[in-house]
């Protein structure tokens, strides 16, 4: 899980930055992003792409990441940025918000993903970085773990449709849920366009 690190670090870049995101096949909610730098040589026991993880894992690797990081952030984009740019721009927008959060200035990021056009900072991208890189994995994290406690908090205002239990996302139960109910404010209407699946 430090090779990546280790192999940029013999290129001169020192201080290094995971990014990724969670969130973004959601049907509802924002796309969040984590920024997370770790110090060097830190092993965290455990830690691995997010959704490999158990809840009780992940947030037990959430406090730990956020205790040990040189630095971190965490930003989002809102469903309605996500319908107005696409999910792609969207996601792009909450990982630089979270780049930019950032008290420490990295000298190259790691971004999971094959893309990095629409990304305002340095960077390199690698396929699969939740799982080959820990600053990634870290990044990972946070970003799941932070929204899925959003998903859970707004499930408060929208009680008929279960958001704490498939946090957005195309389960069988929230197609059901918006077969009842019909979308609510919240949910990405650009993502439901392109599905028949809650009409039933």
């Amino acid at each position: 899980m430090q090779m990546i690190e280790n192999e940029l670090r013999t290129e001169g870049f020192l201080c290094i930055c995971g990014v990724d995101e969670a969130g973004r096949g959601s049907l509802a909610g924002p796309v969040f992003a984590a920024a997370v730098i770790l110090p060097f040589g830190l092993e965290i026991t455990g830690l691995d792409d997010s959704k490999k993880l158990s809840k009780t894992k992940r947030e037990y690797l959430y406090s730990v990441i956020t205790s040990e990081a040189v630095a971190y952030a965490i930003a989002s984009a809102s469903h309605t940025e996500i319908d107005e740019l696409n999910i792609q721009e969207a996601t792009f927008l909450a990982m630089n918000r979270a780049v930019e959060m950032l008290s420490v200035e990295p000298d190259i990021s790691i971004v999971d993903g094959n893309r990095s056009s629409g990304i305002n900072f340095k960077c390199i991208t690698v396929i699969g970085g939740d799982s080959k890189s820990a600053s990634v994995a870290a990044a990972s994290v946070l970003a799941k773990v932070t929204r899925d406690r959003y998903m859970t908090e707004i499930a408060k205002e929208y009680p008929q449709y279960d958001f704490e239990k498939h946090k957005g996302y195309g389960t069988k139960l929230h197609y059901e849920k918006l077969r009842d109910h019909g979308p609510s404010n919240i949910h990405r209407s650009s993502f439901l366009k392109k599905t028949s699946s809650w009409k039933g």
